[in-house]
């Protein structure tokens, strides 16, 4: 009798006859002998051998875990999930409107960038690889997202020039954490002058600021600045001047050029992003209650950080299984991510071989050769002193 809630694998495949339950294997899997002829098997089912694969490739990919501890030894783990390579996880664009979306690139040590998008909750929403942070790359990965309320991004300027083209309705927050890093690479961490100081502080408050009432004070106190170094940022050296060191960025044709040349980037990098409104669009009113980000710390910690943490953790992979490897990452830390075992496919874990190449070995014998053998190939008995004896 077939005992009840085992999965009974049919008939026998030599002679047809019913099966009934023998025992389990030394695997411990349930064996089943045929009535007739005998003969043993047990009940194969790929599919659930495939997932259990994948689901431990994947945890070990993801995870601290070494090779070893999901099998016998970790050259038999990679024997057994080496087509799980294969398997391509592409996050699904869900058509939703966000109210703010945050982007950011990232550089990998094999030359690869990495562009990401996230939702106001940290979910990956879609990925791009490219090889710099270019418009185009920037457009094919805002082509696949609708457009959001808000995007919140760097001022790299091949994703300026993709917004403009893409997202033309969307407001846009300047990461303020990374204007505070572009003045501090003009006037330094520790300014000489006066105004290279104030320049300094007043980019250090930026990240303070959380009312509308601040901003406005804010602005104000960068208007005093200006008015009372306006003159100092106009001042110009020539190059006839006693004792002029010409810079290394001003042209050999130049006569002149402005002496405060970084505080003057310092500031109107500020004055501009201020009067575009790309700095307190996180503070519009419109936007109340919507928690939109005033810099991209979530995408930086929460995206870029933990795939080169990630990388790290498994050390000498190839540029493929790197890019695998984040792309699998990214796809179960997106929105609405199907069970692994769901993207499988045949040609995964059974891939089609090339066909080999043929050859015609009548094309690779020199015209002038003959097909008889002759002596000076060495096939016959030599003379003289070469075959002499002793």
């Amino acid at each position: 009798m077939t005992a009840k809630g085992v999965g009974h694998p049919g008939t026998c495949v030599v002679c047809g006859s019913r099966l009934k339950r023998n025992g389990t294997t030394s695997a411990g899997t349930v064996r089943w002998r045929c009535t007739e002829c005998g003969g043993s098997s047990v009940k194969r089912r790929p599919d659930v051998v495939r997932a259990a694969q994948l689901d431990a490739f994947v945890s070990w990919l993801l995870g601290p875990s070494r090779q070893f501890e999901h099998g016998r030894s970790a050259r038999t783990f990679r024997r057994r999930h080496a087509w799980c390579w294969n398997v391509d996880p592409v996050i699904t664009v869900t058509g939703e409107v966000y109210d703010q979306v945050q982007l950011d690139g990232t550089y990998l040590n094999d030359g690869w960038c990495l562009l990401s998008a996230i939702n106001g909750d940290g979910d990956v929403i879609a990925i791009q690889w490219t090889d710099e942070e270019k418009t185009a790359s920037w457009k094919a990965l805002l082509e696949r997202i609708p457009a959001p309320r808000v995007v919140v991004c760097d001022g790299g300027p091949g994703l300026a020039s993709a917004l403009a083209e893409c997202w033309t309705d969307t407001k846009i927050q300047r990461c303020l954490v990374h204007v505070q890093r572009n003045v501090r690479g003009y006037v330094t961490m520790n300014p000489r002058t006066e105004a290279g100081k104030g320049l300094r502080r007043l980019s250090l408050a930026l990240t303070k600021i959380r009312a509308r009432e601040q901003a406005a004070d804010w602005l104000v106190a960068l208007n005093a600045w200006h008015q009372d170094y306006k003159g100092w940022l106009d001042e110009r050296t020539t190059a006839t001047d006693p004792g002029a060191v010409r810079p290394t960025w001003v042209k050999a044709t130049a006569t002149s050029w402005f002496t405060h040349d970084r505080a003057r980037k310092a500031y109107h990098l500020m004055a501009r992003l201020a009067a575009r409104g790309h700095l307190f669009t996180y503070l519009l009113e419109k936007f109340d209650g919507l928690g939109i980000a005033s810099t991209t710390n979530h995408i930086e910690g929460g995206v870029n950080a933990v795939i080169k943490t990630l990388l790290r953790m498994h050390r000498g992979m190839t540029s493929h299984h790197q890019r695998r490897a984040i792309e699998w990452w990214a796809y179960l830390h997106s929105p609405a991510p199907k069970p692994s075992s769901s993207l499988i496919r045949p040609e995964h874990w059974q891939p089609a071989s090339a066909p080999r190449p043929t050859f015609d070995d009548t094309t690779m014998i020199p015209g002038g050769w003959g097909a008889t053998l002759t002596a000076e190939e060495g096939l016959w008995a030599r003379t003289g002193w070469a075959g002499r004896t002793r």
